[in-house]
């Protein structure tokens, strides 16, 4: 791998982690509770592109399988906030019978 590539890559790391503590700021200051659930939806997906930009720089395809995880656990999440916002509740019960 080039030179110059390599120092590319390390400046999308330096970038990412930047933006990974905004969104942490974000997720402890957020004004609203929806505010932080895309702030936290905002960390899964640089988490996301932090472990792509590993893979890449260290020429291994062992971490696209938890990039998969990541995005799965990640999508779940923000469903169940999505339903924690609108109703809630996480999970309905039906009571009546």
């Amino acid at each position: 791998m080039s030179e110059v590539f390599e120092m590319l890559l390390f400046i999308v790391l330096f970038v990412l982690s930047l933006s990974l503590f905004a969104c942490f700021y974000r997720v402890i200051k957020g004004p609203s509770l929806s505010d932080r659930v895309i702030a936290l939806d905002s960390i899964g997906i640089n988490i996301i592109s932090i472990t792509a930009v590993l893979s890449i720089w260290l020429h291994t395809y062992a971490f696209l399988e938890i990039i998969l995880l990541i995005g799965i656990v990640l999508f779940i999440g923000t469903i169940a906030f999505s339903k924690f916002i609108e109703r809630g509740v996480v999970i309905e019960r039906n009571r009546n019978r």
